[in-house]
């Protein structure tokens, strides 16, 4: 008896829409969460300038030129100068974050290790993929 080669089942269209738009939501959500459980972004630190000037604020004549072409005085300037990113970097976070990356990946290979294997065993028969598990 001959085998017909494998069809994977398919999917409608609504599925596929629905695919994607679930893929959209868990893309935004993931994005979105850490900044509203406040675990992203450490803020800002600001220098306050009591008397600015383009010299306190550090800014050479070609960078006070240009920052006076743009509109801005040293006065306006200086909130913008003065506000700097806060880089600091928990350790403990980046451990958390690895593991969960790891953990998902090793997951994700287990997982579709025993799908290529049912697959496999779906087209072949049992006796050409030994279940290891």
């Amino acid at each position: 008896m001959k085998k017909l080669p494998y069809e994977p089942p398919t999917q409608s269209v609504a599925g596929q829409i629905f695919d994607a738009l679930l893929m959209l939501i868990l893309v935004f959500i993931t994005l979105y969460l850490p900044l509203w459980l406040k675990l992203a972004g450490g803020g800002t630190t600001t220098t306050e300038y009591p008397n600015p000037s383009w010299q306190a604020l550090r800014q050479n004549s070609v960078m006070a030129a240009q920052w006076e072409k743009l509109g801005f005085s040293a006065e306006k300037a200086a909130s913008i100068v003065g506000t700097r990113f806060d880089y600091s970097f928990n350790w403990i976070a980046l451990a958390f974050t690895a593991l969960i990356i790891v953990g998902y990946f090793v997951f994700m290979f287990v997982y579709s290790d025993h799908e290529y294997r049912d697959v496999i065993a779906e087209r072949f028969g049992d006796d050409q993929s030994p279940r290891v598990r």
